[in-house]
């Protein structure tokens, strides 16, 4: 988009257009999509880009550093071309969802005048009149936590918006967090953990999977606390529900995230063990090594625990790769501390890993301890846990070449005639290949590995057919 925000021309199209920029995690772009999906009765499609739309939805996280920030300057541009579009006579109406609007609220509105309606995680349900009562000049807050399910008032997308979105979908199977993690701001801006029913996830589930999609990843703030009622209205698990969603002729791969220590349980060991529809990958946050620092995050578990719970997942699914989280520089960690980090790293053997400096949140526990790590050793500390996990991704990828992986091509590739796809550990594969394959799962010879990718070609299918989906040859 130009400096100067300035619009071309008006749309061609004379149904109103929607334009939503998301920020943060999976779920806000299941969010995202969602909000899609309930503006579409009132025949908003999507546009490509702000200068397009009639409704421009700013859709946040407020997990990473500075995060209220970034959506106060591109509000600030945004604000340029507003004031270009009314200019000539095309208003422009402007709205903030999810956790940034969630904790901000009316201070969002007395900051930005350029926002016309600030709307919550669990309220964007109800967009449709937020946006034809912004659009009559009103200005909005919707931050409560509302009774009524949003799930059950959202429309579902028609097949072909659904199969547009791609072979792979997210399903929010459970929200919110009851975990109260002392450096996090999740339960006061997603509320307590909730959880979805189980028929209507399995409703939504054949939905996509007669839409065309072939991977499923449910999601949650802690998706492995989901107890959803089971079919029969008794209590279940998560584990039981992917057992029940393997049963969908046609849906080939399920995946979850994201996932807490304390919610690991005998029927997801269970699911990992005999489920070959489940992928090798699991994303399991443990945060730090020590004790002492997982006491004070409120962790509830210690890295022994950790290092057994991945004990069991190994004995369930040898072939399984982890993922996690890290902070470093938590309030009063010491060298010692962070070394526990570092041989917990060791321990375990990441296939890919998340790790930040720790940073105040307003309103969390930890941002008024007084044992601040001073920036520059948390600087240098995230540094030597970085090249570590470096280390572990690379030395995984390139365990990769010369193997048989099953691939769900499912987007174009940069480069002409390459589709690109994940691997079952989630690794990014790229690969030259026919465009009438894409949302089809192929077997790919790996031929090298790459910093953050695979590549490789399609392998001779008919000596491939033993390849068990899910698993590398």
């Amino acid at each position: 988009m130009p400096d100067d925000r300035t619009p071309d021309s008006a749309p061609e199209n004379d149904k109103p257009q929607l334009f939503i920029k998301t920020y943060g995690c999976q779920m806000n772009v299941y969010d995202s999509d969602r909000m899609s999906d309930a503006l579409a009765p009132k025949g908003y499609e999507t546009a490509k880009a702000p200068d397009a739309a009639d409704v421009v939805i700013l859709n946040t996280c407020h997990i990473r550093e500075n995060a209220a920030a970034k959506v106060y300057s591109e509000l600030g541009r945004l604000r340029i071309l507003k004031e270009a579009r009314l200019k000539q006579g095309r208003p422009l109406t402007i709205g903030v969802a999810g956790c940034v609007a969630q904790a901000e609220g009316q201070e969002m509105l007395d900051r930005a005048p350029v926002v016309d309606f600030v709307v919550g995680s669990q309220a964007y349900h109800r967009l449709p009149q937020l946006v034809e009562r912004a659009k009559d000049g009103e200005r909005l807050v919707e931050t409560d936590f509302p009774t009524e399910d949003k799930f059950e008032h959202l429309p579902q997308p028609s097949k072909k918006v659904t199969l547009g979105r791609g072979p792979a979908a997210f399903l929010t199977v459970q929200e919110g967090c009851d975990k109260f993690c002392t450096f996090c701001v999740v339960p006061y801006t997603r509320g307590s953990e909730v959880s979805r029913p189980m028929s209507q996830l399995l409703d939504e589930a054949r939905g996509l999977v007669d839409a065309g999609v072939r991977e499923i990843t449910l999601l949650g703030q802690n998706v492995n606390a989901w107890h959803g009622n089971g079919l029969g209205d008794a209590a279940s698990n998560l584990g039981r529900l992917l057992f029940a969603l393997a049963e969908i002729d046609g849906l080939e791969r399920l995946r979850y995230t994201t996932s807490h220590p304390r919610d690991m349980h005998d029927d997801l060991f269970a699911a990992h063990r005999d489920l070959d529809k489940l992928m090798p990958y699991l994303h399991l946050p443990v945060q730090a090594g020590s004790d002492k620092i997982l006491k004070a995050m409120n962790r509830q578990h210690t890295a022994q625990d950790y290092l057994q719970l991945i004990d069991k997942l190994r004995e369930a699914r040898p072939d399984i790769s982890l993922s996690g989280d890290f902070i470093v520089g938590f309030p009063g960690e010491t060298d010692e501390d962070f070394e526990a980090t570092m041989q917990l790293v060791r321990d375990v053997g990441y296939a890919q890993a998340y790790s930040f400096k720790y940073s105040q949140r307003p309103g969390t526990p930890a941002a008024v301890q007084e044992t601040q790590v001073p920036e520059d050793v948390k600087v240098e500390r995230l540094a030597r846990l970085q090249a570590l996990l470096n280390e572990q991704s690379r030395d995984f990828n390139a365990a990769s070449v010369g193997k048989t992986m099953s691939v769900l091509l499912d987007r174009v590739g940069k480069r002409d005639g390459q589709l690109a796809g994940r691997s079952p550990y989630l690794q990014a594969v790229h690969l030259d290949a026919p465009m009438h394959l894409r949302g089809e799962i192929v077997p790919v010879v790996i031929e090298a590995a790459h910093a953050n990718s695979l590549s490789g070609k399609l392998a001779d299918i008919s000596a491939t057919d033993s390849l068990v989906k899910g698993d590398a040859a």
